[in-house]
This record gives C-alpha cells, sequence and structure tokens, in this order.
C-alpha cells in the first residue's frame, strides 16, 4: 500500500467512530482528480501537487447540523461533530506525521493549538469572577449547628430544628443573567469549549439551588448537581457499617486538639507550600459561625469549637490542606482559573483523593469510615422521602452512631431542603480506587480541581502545552512507605480493607 492509502485508511477509520445521537457515522471514499467543492476551484491543480510531492485529501460533511428545509441550525449537534472530526483529524495527522516525517510528536494531542486566542481567555476571566463571587457551601451550610442540637435534645430527638442560613450574597437570577452573556459560542477549540459550557450549565444549577433553599425543589436540583446514590454504593455502606464495629478505642481514647491547635498545624502545611510557591495567599481563620472543618476559595476555614482526636490530625490536615488547598494553589499557578474554581464535578473526584489522603497517612480509622458510610446512607433515604426523624433514628438505633454524630450526618443532609453531597466521599473513594486499579496515576489528579471524566482532557492540554505540570504535590508522596501503600493498591481493594490494612 501506498503512503497515502495507509493515511486514508487511518482518516477513515477515525471518522467511523463519530457518533451522533447515538447514531454510528457513514463514510465513503471516492477518488477524483479534481478535489473541491463543485462552485470553488481546487486548492491546487494535479500538476502543482504532482510538482511538490504531495497529497490532497478533501471532506465532504452532510449538513446533518441543520434543517435543509428551513434550513434552521442544530447547534449541539453541530458541537458534539467539531468534537469528532477535531479527535478524528489529530489522530490522522499524527499518523501521518509520525509515519511519513522526521517530526516526531510524542502524542496526537500535542498537534493542537499551543497559543490561545484572547476570546479564551476573556470567558475564562468572566466566568471566574461569577464562580468567585459566592460561596456555595458557605451558603447553604446552618450557622445554628450547636443551638440547634441542643433544642433537638431539649425536645426529646421528636421535633426537627429550624436551621438559620447566612442572607445571600448575591441575587442569584441577575447572575444567571450575567453568566449567559459570557460569549461561550466564540471559543472555536471544541476541547475548551467543552470545558467552559460544562462550567457555565453548572454554575446555572447553582444559583437554581440558591433560588429554592428551604424548598422541596433543593433536593432536585441537587441530585442534578451530584447525582442519585446507585445501589452498589448504598450496598457497600450497608457493609461497612454492619461489618465495622460501631465502638472504638481509636478516637475515643488519647488526647483531643482543639481548634487552635489545629490551626497552627495547619499553618506549618501551608508554610511548607511557601517553599515552592512562596507568593500564595491561603490562610486558616477559627470563626465562630463553622462547624467541623470548610476550605472556602483556597482557606481553612475551622469552627471555633473542634476537638478532635490527636491520632486523626495529621489525616485531616492532608484531607483540607494536602488535598483541597494544595489542588487550590495548583489550579491558581495554572493559565485557567476554572482549574482553582473547580471544573464541573470537580467534587467527587476531590472528596475520593482527600479521603485516600487519609488511609495514606495512617489516619483513615474505623470511625471515619462509618461516618462516611453513614453520609451515603443518610442521602439515599432523604431521596426516598424520608423525614429529619426517620434518618436520625435510623442512623442512632439501627447502626449505632452516637446521637451528636447522627444529627451531625442528619443536618448536613436535610440542609436547605436536601444535599445529597455527602454521598461523594465514599463514591469519590470508590471510583479512585477503582482508577488506580486500572493503572491511573494518582499525582496527575492533583493538578487542580476536575473530575475524574477531565483526565482525557487535561491529558490533551497538557500534550499541548497550554497547562504546565503541578507546582505542588502533597507532603506524604516523598514517603517510601506510602508509595508502598500505593502499589498494593494497584492489585485491587475493598474500602474496608484500608481499616484492616492500616491496623496490620
Amino acid at each position: 500500500k501506498t503512503d497515502i492509502s495507509l493515511t486514508v485508511e487511518r482518516l477513515q477509520k477515525e471518522l467511523l467512530s463519530i457518533k451522533i445521537r447515538k447514531e454510528i457515522s457513514k463514510v465513503e471514499i471516492v477518488t477524483g482528480s479534481k478535489i473541491a467543492h463543485a462552485k470553488l476551484p481546487p486548492i491546487l491543480t494535479p500538476a502543482e501537487t504532482k510538482e511538490i510531492g504531495c497529497h490532497i485529501l478533501g471532506i465532504e460533511v452532510r449538513p446533518i447540523y441543520h434543517n435543509q428545509e428551513t434550513n434552521q441550525a442544530f447547534p449541539i449537534i453541530r458541537r458534539e461533530l467539531q468534537r469528532g472530526f477535531a479527535k478524528a483529524l489529530k489522530n490522522s495527522f499524527f499518523e501521518f506525521t509520525y509515519n511519513h516525517t522526521t517530526h516526531r510528536p510524542r502524542n496526537y494531542q500535542s498537534l493542537g493549538r499551543h497559543s490561545m486566542v484572547k476570546a479564551v481567555w476573556e470567558i475564562d476571566k468572566q466566568l471566574a469572577e461569577i464562580c468567585s463571587g459566592f460561596d456555595f457551601l458557605l451558603q447553604v451550610t446552618p450557622i445554628n449547628g450547636s443551638s440547634a442540637w441542643a433544642e433537638f435534645s431539649r425536645n426529646n430527638f421528636e421535633k426537627i430544628p429550624e436551621f438559620s442560613y447566612r442572607p445571600l450574597t448575591i441575587d442569584p437570577a441577575l447572575s444567571k443573567r450575567k453568566l449567559y452573556q459570557v460569549p461561550i459560542e466564540r471559543i472555536e477549540d471544541p476541547t475548551l469549549s467543552q470545558l467552559f459550557r460544562e462550567q457555565q450549565l453548572e454554575l446555572d444549577r447553582k444559583f437554581t439551588m440558591l433560588i429554592d433553599r428551604g424548598t422541596p425543589k433543593f433536593l432536585y436540583g441537587s441530585l442534578q448537581l451530584y447525582g442519585p446514590v446507585e445501589d452498589p454504593l448504598m450496598k457497600l455502606a450497608r457493609n461497612l457499617l454492619e461489618k465495622l464495629p460501631p465502638r472504638s478505642r481509636e478516637e475515643s481514647s488519647g488526647n483531643k486538639v482543639d481548634a487552635k491547635t489545629f490551626a497552627e498545624r495547619a499553618k506549618r502545611e501551608l508554610d511548607y507550600f511557601r517553599k515552592t510557591f512562596p507568593q500564595h495567599k491561603s490562610k486558616v481563620v477559627v470563626r465562630e459561625d463553622i462547624t467541623g472543618l470548610m476550605v472556602s476559595q483556597g482557606n481553612l476555614l475551622i469552627g471555633a469549637q473542634l476537638k478532635i482526636p490527636e491520632a486523626r490530625t495529621e489525616a485531616l490536615i492532608q484531607h483540607e490542606v494536602g488535598t483541597h488547598i494544595l489542588t487550590y494553589l495548583n489550579g491558581k499557578a495554572q493559565p485557567f482559573q476554572q482549574l482553582n474554581i473547580g471544573l464541573a464535578g470537580y467534587e467527587e473526584l476531590q472528596e475520593g483523593l482527600a479521603v485516600l489522603s487519609e488511609y495514606l497517612v495512617g489516619g483513615l480509622s474505623r470511625p471515619r469510615m462509618r461516618l462516611l458510610a453513614a453520609r451515603v446512607v443518610a442521602a439515599r433515604h432523604i431521596i426516598n422521602g424520608a423525614t429529619f426523624i426517620d434518618v436520625f433514628k435510623e442512623l442512632n438505633n439501627n447502626y449505632g452512631i452516637e446521637r451528636r454524630t447522627a444529627f451531625n450526618i442528619t443536618m448536613r443532609t436535610f440542609r436547605c431542603g436536601g444535599l445529597t453531597k455527602d454521598a461523594v466521599y465514599l463514591k469519590g473513594l470508590v471510583k479512585l480506587l477503582d482508577y488506580i486499579k486500572m493503572g491511573g496515576e494518582l499525582e496527575p489528579l492533583f493538578i487542580g480541581k476536575i473530575s475524574a471524566e477531565h483526565v482525557p482532557i487535561i491529558n490533551e492540554l497538557l500534550w499541548r502545552r497550554v497547562l504546565q505540570p503541578s507546582l505542588l504535590r502533597p507532603r506524604y508522596l516523598d514517603d517510601p512507605e506510602i508509595n508502598k501503600k500505593l502499589k498494593g493498591l494497584k492489585d485491587g481493594i475493598n474500602p474496608i480493607n484500608l481499616i484492616k490494612r492500616r491496623k496490620s
């Protein structure tokens, strides 16, 4: 076969892989001396192509992206077609370049555009400004957790307490208007266009949820944002709760660390990051209106009443600082601001990484794993129509979870009308373990706040040198013992064995 026939066959194969609305494409190869549209002159004449030693390939596409009778466009189909064509052409060009020229690209994705047009940076900036204008989790988290617990206790756990929330710092309807004024359609690069559109749709859902705070509609928005609790995940959660004992000395004995002490330890971890990223501005703040720990826009917020077992300190440092703040700072060091704000659906992978870090540093305890499992059970129950009292009693009576802990889990699940986000901790861990088992590397996932589905896109942007390798890496990855643990995960492991292996 000639060189050109091999290239044509590769192009045909790649074009056949394009699917539009579940329909496989049909590709026909036609040879001829004139390769051009009937109303347009050819790029080169046959004599000119022979003289310079080249071949011309023409591609004619049936216009499925618009109605030929009314000339009405189908923009979503057009975008799908553009993405499919971009990948098919890059693969074909890679094959030809690698086998028939002296150039040796390392990956077909490296053939994409390296420099971005001005419109890309403008749209990235506009979306980042909208994202930075509010903190979704702060806006949907109760500020009266302690007093609500006291009220619930006084009423013998039979009356649902009233929760208070921060006033909205934005007008969600006006924010939506601003969001859809961002001209994402100006971006011609299919990869970046996809990222920005996903971000736009997720922000839209969050604004709708803020409008729906305190109503049944809020739960429906949560299901759109975080997905349902599928049967396999629920089965795993129940298995963990049944097999791991409800009473454990791992966290009930030993010294407790208060908010001030934990804050000092967290500040030392941020100082460690400054050795590589001296200009970062992340900080640690102890606040009265926070329950537990929360990372907001790169800062660690600590509830003033925090009390945690000393044995869990390092695990929580690596969860909050070594994962959430580290990925924020790595994203901050990239040219695209979306990577520090968080690409659409990033929470699942983020929490999976954070929980895995707890295991790697030896702090994933039995009570902690039971807590993550209980959150899944609570989320499934609220989806199925259970009440606040139903879920609290289920956790306390059936699974032996201490009352205050059961209350906190239930409060987090029922906030604003129903937030199922807490199910992503265990869900993300399971998916991450599968990723590692399939040969996926851990370190590239720290490049910013991304989802598992974005890994191929991020790799493409790295190959194209649009993005740079991560600036920071978790401190624990330098420990040879932890690398042994990571190698062990490649054989596959059930989450319950993360506890058993830690003890052994």
